[in-house]
């Protein structure tokens, strides 16, 4: 068995204030959706090596999820036009919650607030759809801008 909180941002708190270095700007991927850009930021971001593979399907997969928006989607480029940081944002409109899912940032680009300003922005527009909260992530990270723990959920495997 193996047990982890289930975190979630109220969109009635204060947005965490961060600001965008020189050189970066915030697209969502509406005006911008590079394929093989996001797929070596998301390869190098969960830390899978420095060469992706050339598998981009799962990518579009992802893309074709019944609540996948791209207009959520919020990727930090860098000043070279690289893809530094990605936060999928999902968004159920009949219960009114946003889903983050995934949150990466390439390594050489850590430490610099993108994935802050990424999730921040994506909220923000979620919140502006009618969202009350969102759902987060287990890592430290999301309970250092606001996300609480609301419960644990267990997950469980059979062995035979």
């Amino acid at each position: 068995m193996h047990s982890e909180p289930v975190t979630i941002f109220s969109c009635h708190n204060p947005f965490p204030a961060v600001e965008l270095p020189p050189g970066f700007s915030v697209i969502s991927l509406e005006e911008g959706n590079d394929i093989w850009k996001m797929h070596e930021c998301l390869w190098k971001g969960f830390d899978h090596g420095d060469d992706p593979d050339d598998d981009v399907d799962c990518r579009l997969l992802m893309q074709s999820g019944p609540n996948f928006r791209p207009d959520l989607t919020t990727v930090i480029k860098a000043p070279n036009g690289d893809y530094a940081c990605y936060a999928g944002m999902w968004f159920d409109a009949k219960s009114k919650y946003a889903y983050l899912e995934p949150l990466a940032t390439v390594p050489k680009y850590g430490r610099m607030g993108l994935a802050t300003i990424a999730l921040t922005e994506a909220m923000k527009k979620t919140k502006a759809l009618g969202a009350a909260y969102c759902f987060g992530g287990v890592p430290k990270f999301y309970a250092a801008l606001g996300f609480e723990t609301v419960c644990h959920r267990e997950l469980w495997r059979k062995e035979w």
